[in-house]
């Protein structure tokens, strides 16, 4: 039955049918052929979204989208731009550090990638970078959206699995330092080897005043993991908390959103939020039928037999989803994949806060790789250039990417660091 589900699954996804359509229909159908009581189908996928945390993502989904429109990553880009736009490779730090800014915002890779590559890219090929590394600089840099918290993988991931999401969030803040870290001391290195960004420096002033300007967006990273990691909020409470904060600074501070944009806004965030929430339900289903068939508890008996070690293991489930994620997106394989791990993770004693990490690097890269990388559409859509140019940009970052990964895994306290101190 499992080669049936997953054979009926491919067909589906080689004709472009939705990849929610795709598994909840495989699904079915091999549930009506094992005469499962179908009665409890739609029971499963209305439990799977009844859930408090789940209200955090339409709640950072609306955040994200108010906050590209509304022109605080707008003002952002330009207050960094000022302080180290004239440096070697400046703007290709400002982007960099952009990404990581709005990424503790909204969540969201695309919607990083969207936001920052809008602005960024045409300037940064206005001022002679290449483009092809421009394109691939922000697709690997709108990756930081999922890791650096929040983040709705992590939340996703936390249902889940039943672990803390306020852990998780705390778990990928050193993780995404460094990432953004590794991707900035890279741009510094083809900056020099290339001479770029040798530009006229801002003056004191200018520096102030656009610092000053873009001061309310920047506060915004530090009330949201600052309530949460306080224990003030849920991380439910800080999205909403978020969605607020981003109207009025927007429409009463920078004076950016009008009524006339409500709608498009709303329609955005619906879109978004119903792919993500149309992709569990039918994920619920998935694990409906791996738990009616047993199939976690047979694979766990299968590993406790074996004689696989951890490190063994761990190459490859991350050799698993990094083909996974040339085909599926984030939120997708959690869903697939970390109901039938989770026997595993224990038998091995893994941390599965520290795996969430690991896991989401993994998402990451999935986004900048081909043929379904979310992000490269995005910014060939951005660039108006064909997908393969992307593509070429990105190689560089996704070996870069993979160096970041191995030191994520062989070093579990960096992921760990944070978390164990929260109460």
């Amino acid at each position: 039955m499992i080669i049936l589900l997953l054979s009926i699954f491919l067909v589906l996804m080689l004709l472009r049918v939705p990849i929610a359509i795709s598994l909840a229909s495989s699904t079915m159908v091999v549930l009506f052929l094992t005469d499962f009581n179908m009665n409890m189908v739609p029971q499963r996928i209305f439990t799977a979204l009844d859930s408090f945390p789940m209200m955090a993502i339409p709640g950072f989904v609306l955040a994200g989208v108010l906050l590209a429109r509304g022109g605080i990553s707008k003002y952002l880009i330009e207050a960094l731009r000022a302080w180290v736009g004239h440096l070697p490779g400046g703007l290709a730090v400002v982007t960099i550090l952009a990404c990581m800014v709005f990424a503790a915002i909204s969540g969201s890779s695309p919607a990083t990638a969207a936001a920052i590559g809008s602005i960024m890219i045409p300037a940064m090929v206005n001022a002679g970078y290449d483009k092809k590394y421009s394109m691939g600089l922000v697709a690997a840099g709108g990756t930081l959206g999922i890791l650096i918290p929040p983040s709705i993988p992590l939340i996703i991931y936390g249902i889940t699995s039943e672990e803390s999401i306020g852990k998780l969030f705390m778990a990928g803040v050193i993780p995404g330092v460094l990432l953004g870290g590794v991707l900035i001391v890279s741009a510094i290195f083809y900056a020099k080897k290339n001479g770029y960004g040798k530009g006229k420096p801002a003056t004191w002033g200018e520096r102030g005043k656009k610092s000053l300007k873009a001061i309310w967006g920047a506060f915004l990273p530090f009330l949201i993991l600052g309530s949460i990691y306080s224990g003030i909020v849920t991380p439910t409470e800080s999205a909403v908390i978020a969605v607020f904060y981003g109207i009025i600074v927007s429409a009463f501070i920078y004076r950016e959103l009008h009524w006339k944009d409500i709608r498009p806004i709303i329609i955005e965030s619906i879109n978004i939020t119903a792919m993500i929430f149309l992709i569990i339900g039918a994920a619920s289903l998935f694990g409906l039928y791996l738990t009616n068939a047993q199939i976690p508890f047979q694979i766990g008996s299968w590993i406790a037999e074996s004689e696989m070690n951890k490190w063994v293991f761990m190459i490859i489930v991350n050799i698993l989803f990094f083909i996974l994620g040339m085909f599926l997106e984030a939120v997708s394989i959690i869903l697939i994949t970390l109901p039938i791990l989770l026997p595993m993770l224990k038998h091995f004693d893994i941390n599965l806060i520290h795996f969430a990490i690991i896991m989401t690097i993994n998402m990451e890269l999935g986004m900048i790789t081909p043929p379904v990388g979310l992000n490269l559409f995005v910014v060939s859509g951005i660039a108006k250039e064909k997908l393969g140019q992307v593509v070429r940009g990105v190689i560089p970052f996704i070996v870069l990417m993979i160096i970041v990964l191995a030191i994520v895994v062989l070093f579990p306290q960096l992921s760990l660091w944070m978390p164990e101190r929260m109460q």
